[in-house]
């Protein structure tokens, strides 16, 4: 089951960093992005973290929350958190309920072994709480930029 465009995201609630529970309900009113990646402290993962992370002044200026999801422990995601200096949280989906209602748990191949995990996706949800633009299948280089133009391009025709 996927998400559809223009249609109300389920509501969720997940264990974040900074002892935090992020409600999805909690955030209306506010645009949210939520980036899912494979694995914390990875190279790609710790760049796109980073380009979040060197524009949330500008996607808070658009009324927008950043959230990172991985399946990584919340012990993981505190210490690439803390280490990174990201200025947002992230969710630790072990379960992988998060990742499965963004339908982003993919077939991946890597030195020709197949194992399940995450899809490098990011969603930006309206302050309705729909789904407002999906990325799937993401390349880190400029990928921010985008996901910022989007959400500003929101806000604006709200």
């Amino acid at each position: 089951m996927s998400i559809e465009l223009g249609q109300p995201v389920a509501d969720f609630s997940a264990s974040a960093t900074g002892d935090t529970t992020i409600t999805l309900s909690e955030l209306k009113g506010k645009q949210v992005v939520i980036y899912f990646y494979p694995k914390a402290s990875t190279p790609g993962c710790t760049t796109e973290g980073g380009d979040f992370r060197d524009r949330k002044s500008q996607f808070d200026a658009a009324n927008t929350v950043i959230i990172g999801v991985s399946r990584d422990g919340i012990r993981a995601q505190e210490n690439f958190k803390a280490k990174q200096d990201f200025n947002f949280e992230l969710i630790s989906d072990k379960d992988e309920n998060v990742c499965q209602l963004f339908d982003v748990i993919k077939l991946k191949k890597m030195y020709g072994k197949e194992h399940l995990g995450i899809e490098r996706s990011t969603f930006l949800i309206d302050s309705e709480g729909k789904l407002a633009q999906a990325w799937r299948g993401v390349k880190v280089p400029g990928h921010v930029d985008e996901v910022l133009a989007a959400a500003e391009a929101l806000h604006a025709g709200h």
